[in-house]
């Protein structure tokens, strides 16, 4: 197969163009060439800017690919640039979605790809709701091939989970309380992108698919107090948990405050079940209690990676200095 990344190179797409490119697929890579990760051996890149269409254009010349995937796609003015470059161009579009797009409140679990989509708390899960929108529309009038993936919380070793990241693991190392969103017993799940590549490359080129929706993500449930315990061990430190409410962090960080209540404060458990129907071969073999130590050990390796936001860390010091000695809430 023929398949063009726009992206391919970030936390999630890296590991999927390595796979792809394992399994014997031409990979082409469209990017503005600007990444830290460096591009996998035998990709093909074609340098262009996706917000620039003209310099797309003459970047793909008379190309014509199987597959087509967007990473970088996030409000419906990217799709509908995305519709006018490749319509006609490739026999299958995968739009990159988000799990924060099914409903908050979550109405019922698990979580399927039938959960209805309305998050009222966060606009970027919003945006993507408006992408799935206009691509079925496209799908319904005008046959264009598209399939929609809606991955969770995924990460590799460059990332950690809570908001802040390092700054938090610092902060444990040194002793200092860390911040940790209601009473921690919410339930989450951490996709590790070495097992999201194995479902997501399972469903390139795949007719099957076509004009549907699949989520891939793990199949582990962690309370955020083990997350942050899980952090914490890897960093060699105890951490010392203090709860608030997502509502009082979003009085005093509102864009923190969004995606926690728009997507990290509820319980989310999820059924793979439809991937695993795809793609027999998907499993999710990564515990977050290896795949921590990894993030761990990545960022241990260069002290250089190991970059502490002071003007967050004086934030959740006057965030805990508030509430400190009070009980969890909400």
């Amino acid at each position: 197969m023929n398949v063009l990344f726009i992206g391919g190179t970030g936390i999630i797409s890296s590991a999927c163009s390595e796979l792809a490119l394992a399994q014997g697929m031409t990979l082409y890579l469209l990017n503005r060439g600007e990444s830290s990760r460096s591009v996998p051996d035998g990709a093909k890149v074609l340098r262009g800017d996706i917000r620039d269409p003209e310099s797309i254009r003459k970047a793909l010349g008379d190309l014509e690919f199987d597959v087509v995937v967007n990473w970088v796609a996030f409000t419906p003015e990217h799709i509908e640039t995305d519709l006018e470059l490749f319509q006609g161009r490739t026999r299958q579009y995968i739009f990159i979605s988000s799990a924060s797009a099914y409903q908050k409140p979550v109405g019922h679990l698990p979580i399927t790809e039938s959960t209805p989509l309305h998050n009222p708390f966060w606009q970027y899960s919003r945006n993507k709701i408006a992408c799935e929108d206009r691509l079925i529309r496209a799908y319904r009038e005008d046959d264009f091939p598209m399939t929609i993936v809606r991955p969770s919380h995924t990460y590799d070793r460059t990332l950690l989970p809570m908001d802040g990241g390092w700054t938090v693991v610092n902060r444990m190392r040194r002793g200092k309380p860390v911040i940790v969103h209601g009473d921690g017993t919410s339930l989450w799940t951490l996709t590790h992108h070495r097992d999201f590549a194995v479902g997501f490359v399972g469903l390139l080129g795949r007719p099957e698919v076509i004009g549907d929706a699949v989520q891939i993500t793990g199949d582990e449930w962690l309370t955020w107090n083990q997350i942050f315990e899980l952090v914490g061990g890897a960093a060699g430190a105890t951490p010392q948990l203090v709860h608030v409410s997502s509502e009082v962090i979003a009085a005093f960080a509102p864009d923190w405050g969004a995606g926690l209540l728009g997507d990290k404060s509820h319980s989310v458990i999820f059924d793979n079940t439809k991937l695993k129907r795809l793609v027999p071969e998907f499993r999710a073999t990564i515990p977050y209690a290896r795949g921590v130590r990894e993030v761990l050990a990545w960022y241990d390796a260069d002290p250089v990676r190991q970059v502490v936001d002071g003007e967050l860390d004086r934030l959740m010091d006057q965030i805990i200095g508030q509430v400190q000695g009070v009980g969890p809430r909400g």
